[in-house]
C-alpha cells in the first residue's frame, strides 16, 4: 500500500514539475527578461516629440537632429536651439473661413504661428513668449530627456563607425519614424550585436564587403 502511494505522489510530482516548466518557460518568453534586457521600454517623455511626424511625414534625416552620429562616438540629444531652427520659421497659412466658400473673395492673410500644447513647453523652457520674445524675470532650463539607450560602461559602441559604414539607424532602432513615442526596439544584447556582425561580414552593407568584428577587443576595450 505504501509502495502505491510512494508510486503515486512521484507521478504527481513529475506531472507538476512538467506543468511548472511549461509555464515558466511560456511565461518568461513573454514577461521576464535577463537583467539589462530593455527591449520595449517605452518611457513618456517630458515634452511629446513626434518622430512619426517629424521622421516620417515631414522627412527630417535622423542627422540633422543627432548630428553627433556621424561624427562621434554619441548620437547625442539635440538641443533646443536645433528645434528652434525649424519652429522659428515654421507657420501655417490662415484661411479666411468666411470666404472659404467664395474664392474670388478670399482673404490672404499672415500666416499664422503653429503653437501646440507641446510647443508651448519648449518655450517655456526657452523663456520665450508665443511671440518668440524673452520674458522678464524667466530664465531658461534644459528639457530633462528620459535616456531610453543605454550600454553598459563595459562595453564600447561608436555610432559614427556604424553610420559612416552605412548602417541606418533602423537597423538598430527600428522603423523610428513610424513611432510616435520611441522605445527600444531591438535588445541590444552581445549576441544580437555578434550576430549582425557576423551577417554583415557574410552579406555585406549596401554593397561593400565588410569586416566587422567578432572577438572580445571589438566592443570590450
Amino acid at each position: 500500500m505504501s509502495e502505491m502511494k510512494s508510486r503515486l505522489l512521484t507521478v504527481v510530482l513529475l506531472v507538476g514539475l512538467v506543468f511548472a516548466v511549461f509555464i515558466f518557460t511560456s511565461s518568461y518568453s513573454y514577461n521576464y527578461r535577463l537583467p539589462g534586457n530593455n527591449q520595449g521600454y517605452e518611457p513618456v517623455q517630458p515634452l511629446a516629440y513626434s518622430h512619426r511626424l517629424h521622421a516620417g511625414e515631414l522627412g527630417i534625416d535622423c542627422l540633422y537632429c543627432h548630428f553627433g552620429a556621424e561624427k562621434s562616438r554619441n548620437a547625442g540629444i539635440p538641443s533646443m536651439n536645433v528645434c528652434m531652427n525649424c519652429h522659428s520659421l515654421v507657420s501655417a497659412p490662415y484661411v479666411d473661413v468666411k470666404a472659404e466658400n467664395d474664392k474670388a473673395d478670399k482673404e490672404k492673410r499672415a500666416p499664422k504661428r503653429i503653437l501646440s500644447p507641446e510647443l508651448r513647453k519648449l518655450y517655456i523652457s526657452l523663456a520665450l513668449d508665443e511671440n518668440l520674445k524673452p520674458v522678464i524675470g524667466k530664465q531658461a532650463h534644459t528639457i530633462e530627456w528620459i535616456r531610453i539607450h543605454m550600454l553598459p560602461d563595459f562595453v564600447y559602441f561608436n555610432h559614427s563607425a556604424h553610420v559612416n559604414s552605412g548602417v541606418t539607424c533602423q537597423k538598430c532602432h527600428g522603423e523610428v519614424q513610424t513611432m510616435e513615442r520611441v522605445r527600444q526596439f531591438s535588445d541590444l544584447t552581445m549576441g544580437w550585436c555578434v550576430n549582425c556582425h557576423r551577417s554583415t561580414n557574410t552579406d555585406g552593407v549596401d554593397g561593400k564587403n565588410m569586416k566587422a568584428p567578432i572577438d572580445c577587443i571589438g566592443c570590450h576595450y
